[in-house]
């Protein structure tokens, strides 16, 4: 049976909807705050998450970021907050679909069916990337050939979004944009200097020997190789350099 994280502090709003949905077939788990919701989320791992985002203890924008760092879970944001402004600000921070309240039951029902079932398999961040690698977001940190590094929130967020598109170039304005949501090219430098700092913690948690994953590809941007492919290097990349742009 399909599950469903609810997260919301009306309560009646929350039973209707659990109500509503488990009539349909649906096994509904609810929060009513923010850490609450993440808690569930990371334990219970549905299939799909009703998120508001005007929430106790932890906001709703709070909730979509760290979601957006375990999981990429469809998640349908239901709010009050009706202006374009926010509509947009959610769907760029992640969220698959927007919902504004007071919401016709029939057009909610459509639109969970239509994320679910557009919705691949889930990958989760907690889980094993490769046999060298697990990102573990509830500590901001990642297990690297038996070592494990401390990560600052842009070093997590970088190196999962290098992780989340191996074997690809990421270009230096996809990272600003995604990680510092930077969208100009002032930032430039942040990203180089950024990455050699996340190489330096994974040389120094997997020792001497082991493999550097980043590869910096001149004029574009950098790329997380896996283990198991040889590196896929054009005549201007630098597996161990500083450029990419």
């Amino acid at each position: 049976m399909t599950r469903l994280l609810i997260v919301e502090d009306d309560p009646d709003l929350a039973l209707a909807l659990r109500v509503l949905l488990t009539r349909r077939g649906y096994e509904v788990s609810l929060a009513a705050d923010g850490r609450e919701g993440l808690r569930l989320l990371f334990a219970e791992r549905p299939a799909l998450m009703l998120l508001d985002l005007l929430l106790p203890a932890l906001d709703g924008w709070e909730v979509l970021d760290r979601t957006r760092d375990m999981s990429d879970l469809p998640v349908l944001v239901l709010s009050g907050l009706g202006a374009v402004d926010d509509r947009v600000r959610a769907l760029r921070s992640g969220a698959d679909d927007f919902l504004v309240k007071p919401f016709a039951h029939p057009e909610l029902l459509a639109r969970i069916e239509a994320l679910l079932r557009r919705a691949g398999p889930r990958q989760w961040a907690g889980e094993a990337v490769e046999e060298d690698l697990r990102l573990v977001p509830e500590r901001r940190a990642a297990l690297w050939q038996g070592g494990e590094i401390r990560l600052s929130d842009i070093e997590y967020r970088l190196l999962q979004l290098l992780v989340r598109n191996r074997g690809r170039v990421v270009t230096t304005e996809q990272l600003l944009d995604q990680v510092w949501d930077d969208t100009t090219a002032i930032g430039r430098d942040r990203v180089k200097f950024a990455v050699l700092r996340l190489r330096r913690k994974l040389r120094t948690a997997g020792g001497p020997s082991a493999r550097d994953p980043l590869e910096a590809v001149r004029g574009l941007g950098y790329r997380y190789e896996s283990a198991d492919r040889p590196a896929a290097r054009s005549p201007g990349a630098a597996a161990h350099g500083t450029g990419g742009g």
